[in-house]
Parts: C-alpha cells; sequence; structure tokens
C-alpha cells in the first residue's frame, strides 16, 4: 500500500472547551458559557485596532488574545467608553478571548461577552509565552494528518516509516529492533502529521498505544516487556523503508547513486526499497540504514566516495595508461600460470 494514495485528512474545527486541556493553563471566567464555540482559524489576533473602533480588517473567527497593550488601553477609557469598545468586537461573535498575564475583565465586560455567547478565558503566563504556546498548539490541532498501516522505530535516532503488505514482516522486524535496544514509536496504525513545511511527525493511536501484534504469538505490550527505554510517545520521520518480496524481475538500486523519494504530504521522504527474501537479516540492513543516513547527513556519502574515486583512477589511467600498478600485473601474471 503505497503512501501517496492516501488522502490526509484537516480537523475542521477545534471548541473552546478543548482549550482548557490545553498546554496554556486556561480557566474559564464566564462558566460554561461559549465552550462549545468552534475554533476554525489556527492563528491568533491582537484586537488592538478593534478596540480603538477599526474593524475593517478584522479577523474575529480567531482566538482574540489580550495583553498589556488592550488591558491598559481599557483603563484609559471611561466606563461607556470601555463598554462601548468591548461590546463593539463581542458584536462580531468572536469565539473566544483570551486574558493573558491573570488579568481578568471587569464584571461589566464580562456580562456583555455572556450576553454574546462568547467565552472568556484566562491565563497566568505572559502575553508572549501564552502566543507562542497557545500557537503550537493549535498549529498542532489543525495540521494535516494521514493515518498510515506501517510499523514505526527509532533507529540510532533516526525514524524509520517500514510499509509492505500485510503479512511481510514489519511488525516482527520492528520487534527485533526494539530487541537490539532501539526504540518503538508505534505499530500497525501509525499517525503522520505535517509540522511546518518539511517535517512529519509519527505517532501511535491512544487505543493502541505501545502494543503490537505478532503472528502466531498474540498481542504483546513493548512498553511492559522490554521497559520504558524501548519506547517513544513520537519521533520525526525521516526515511520510508518499502519492503517487498525479492522479485528477480526488478531492478533494485545496487550503487545508492539514485537517491529515491516519496512525497508524503507535500514532504519529500528519502525511501529504501528493500527486497525479502528467506534468510535475509533485515535488521543489520535496517540499523545500516539508519547509519548511512546519519553520514549522509553530516556530509559523508559512500556511494558518492567510491564514484569520484573511480572517475580519478580513470583519469589517472588515461594520463599515464603504462602505468599500471605492479600488484595488480602481478596478480595477472600469476593468473595466466
Amino acid at each position: 500500500m503505497a503512501l501517496r494514495t492516501l488522502q490526509p485528512t484537516v480537523k475542521e474545527f477545534v471548541t473552546v472547551r478543548e482549550l482548557l486541556n490545553g498546554p496554556v493553563a486556561l480557566r474559564p471566567l464566564t462558566g460554561d458559557i461559549g465552550l462549545d464555540n468552534r475554533i476554525t482559524d489556527k492563528s491568533l489576533h491582537r484586537p488592538q485596532l478593534a478596540l480603538a473602533g477599526y474593524t475593517e480588517l478584522f479577523t474575529y473567527s480567531r482566538v482574540q488574545l489580550f495583553g498589556n497593550t488592550e488591558f491598559y488601553y481599557l483603563t484609559s477609557l471611561t466606563a461607556e467608553q470601555r463598554r462601548a469598545a468591548f461590546a463593539g468586537i463581542c458584536a462580531f461573535k468572536v469565539p473566544v478571548i483570551v486574558c493573558a498575564n491573570d488579568h481578568a475583565l471587569s464584571q461589566e465586560l464580562l456580562d456583555v461577552a455572556q450576553e454574546h455567547g462568547i467565552a472568556v478565558l484566562v491565563t497566568p503566563f505572559d502575553t508572549t509565552k501564552t502566543i507562542y504556546l497557545l500557537s503550537e498548539y493549535l498549529d498542532d490541532q489543525f495540521a494535516e494528518q494521514l493515518s498510515v498501516h506501517a510499523s514505526f522505530v527509532d533507529v540510532y535516532g533516526v525514524g524509520m516509516l517500514f510499509t509492505g503488505k500485510s503479512g511481510i514482516g514489519k511488525s516482527e522486524i520492528a520487534l527485533d529492533l526494539v530487541e537490539r535496544g532501539h526504540r518503538l514509536v508505534a505499530d500497525d496504525i501509525v499517525v503522520l502529521t505535517k509540522k511546518r513545511e518539511s517535517i512529519l511527525m509519527g505517532t501511535g493511536t491512544s487505543l493502541i498505544k505501545h502494543c503490537m501484534e505478532i503472528r502466531g504469538l498474540g498481542v504483546i505490550d513493548v512498553r511492559q516487556m522490554f521497559g520504558i527505554r524501548s519506547i517513544r510517545f513520537q519521533k520525526r520521520c525521516e526515511i520510508l523503508v518499502e519492503l517487498e518480496v525479492y522479485d528477480r524481475e526488478t531492478e533494485y538500486n545496487r550503487t545508492g547513486l539514485d537517491e529515491s523519494t516519496t512525497e508524503v504530504m507535500g514532504v519529500q521522504l528519502p525511501t529504501v526499497k528493500l527486497p525479502i527474501f528467506p534468510g535475509k537479516n533485515v535488521t543489520v540492513i535496517s540499523e545500516t540504514i539508519a547509519l548511512n543516513y546519519l553520514l549522509r547527513t553530516y556530509g559523508y556519502d559512500a556511494s558518492k566516495a567510491l564514484a569520484d574515486r573511480l572517475q580519478e583512477e580513470i583519469q589517472r589511467r588515461k594520463q599515464s595508461p603504462s602505468s599500471l600498478d605492479q600488484r595488480n600485473v602481478t596478480y595477472f601474471q600469476s593468473d595466466d600460470e
């Protein structure tokens, strides 16, 4: 099953209630009012100009963040002006107002928010930290996701995603790697999440967690069997290993000079097609794939280094064709004899 044929999913909305379980330590000031409002945009908005009366470019569908600037501005107004300015943005049916630095709106303003069905939340974090944590949380919630039938293992710090048809041995390879000291991220169902433009993070599902099914044995719990050091909850996906039954008619990569990639949600993943046949030590080869990836990452490519040496030797012999290596001459002579 090729990854490229699967369709990623994107979350359409997040409820305000879900924010309460996020990393920003939010608590509601308006009770249960507005907690079921839907947030459809992952970006945040500082409604400074909107409070001042300019609403032409007011992105009211976003989370509205009140920092020191907004509170000091409201404090500078008279009670009537303050209520009018606040009511002006509440009229747009914003999903939620988040107050940083433990700033609490006055009761009259909370009453206005309640009248419009808008939740008001407060956090003890400062504005900068609130923006960072809340933006990261919403970015993760609205990120593209793809569920893949695969095994995902951290091998020497490299996230390796093993794919292939059912029964080819993905789980057995993952189990063997764990037994050799590597770390299981997920088996059977791997959830890939696109972070930014070129990063794919992989994790398991909350139901299966770090359990895996081994045909003939049943379900095992890797964490309980091998300990906490044998698992990871998430890891960046860096290499795709496509397992397939060996076919004599198929031309496999022999030199490593032709680098293959697979596009997954717009991200190009280095891909290795690994033929499987009886007696092949796939576990050691998997470790070698990871180490070779690390070498390439740090600037050394064995295939290119060998190709360069061969090219240098060809050029040297072109320049002095009679200067053969004496050892080679002796070897060829001994063969003829």
